[in-house]
């Protein structure tokens, strides 16, 4: 058994990942400001090195942020997220953490910008090229940055990664509360302009969960610093995704008919550590007696 430590654990992604890894067996503690284990401002730093010195944990999921662009200016978002990331990897160096995740964005590369994105191909994977272009996607750029960064100056006493999970959705949600937009899955998937901002992109939290169990399990395993797209392996989508495309995100469409089943590929989660979502839209709506 090991012990975690979780940030942003009382959240719509970190209550599964808690989850997750307390039905493996281990011991977890989940940090938040607001209706975890342990109530804390992770901004403050002094008092993050002294939970992190108390609790001594074996690995940090960091998955504590301003979640969503535009709920704060730009700037706040931004300040807000690297200084969390800093707080953190700073608190875990100094406990002798082994590994460290950092939860990133699909939004780093940057689709959605309003004056034109076109992707270099499709499907999107890890080696293509970021494009931020607001706030809340630069902090998630820059988090990646301070990964591959303590990669460079700490690496041979801590492991880390970054993961970019694709548009979450809770237990609860299959069931018909809110996502994180307001709309429940079937109305997503009933009007598909709203699920093709995000290019159609999904993962229930709990295959997440089972993604960061996979890399705590495995970290020594894979090259330290990795980063790893996390989605389901298809569309949040009733109709064919390359017609969707055409339709609703003309500037992929010179890429459509390269597409499979999703925009966004996961094959490195799968190939170095085993990792592939097990829940989609199909079966978790049809267990809720949803059509």
């Amino acid at each position: 058994m090991s012990r975690y430590v979780v940030t942003g654990g009382a959240g719509r992604l970190g209550r599964s990942v808690v989850a997750v890894l307390r039905e493996a067996g281990h011991e977890v503690v989940s940090v938040d400001r607001d209706g975890a284990d342990t109530d804390l401002d992770l901004l403050d730093a002094e008092a993050t090195r002294a939970l992190f010195a108390e609790v001594r944990p074996d690995g940090v999921v960091h998955l504590a942020a301003i979640a969503v662009p535009f709920v704060a200016p730009d700037a706040e978002t931004y300040a807000t997220n690297t200084a969390l990331a800093f707080s953190v990897l700073d608190a875990s160096l100094a406990a002798g953490v082994d590994r460290v995740i950092f939860a990133s964005s699909p939004t780093v590369i940057g689709y959605g910008a309003p004056h034109g994105w076109t992707p270099d191909y499709l499907p999107i994977d890890e080696r293509h090229p970021l494009a931020p272009w607001n706030g809340y996607a630069l902090s998630k750029q820059a988090v990646e940055e301070i990964a591959a960064m303590t990669v460079r100056a700490h690496g041979d006493r801590i492991r880390v990664a970054a993961f970019r999970p694709c548009y979450v959705i809770a237990p609860e949600e299959w069931a018909g509360a809110p996502t994180q937009q307001g709309h429940t899955v079937a109305e997503r998937l009933d009007n598909p302009e709203l699920s093709a901002v995000a290019l159609f992109n999904y993962v229930d939290a709990r295959d997440a969960g089972e993604f960061v169990l996979a890399w705590l399990r495995n970290a020594e395993d894979v090259p330290n610093g990795s980063t790893f797209f996390v989605g389901a392996p298809d569309s949040l989508a009733r109709e064919p995704l390359a017609e969707l495309v055409e339709r609703y995100r003309p500037e992929l469409a010179t890429h459509a008919a390269s597409l499979g089943a999703a925009v966004f590929s996961s094959e490195a989660a799968e190939r170095l550590l085993g990792w592939r979502a097990r829940r989609t839209w199909r079966s978790e709506l049809a267990l809720d007696g949803a059509s």
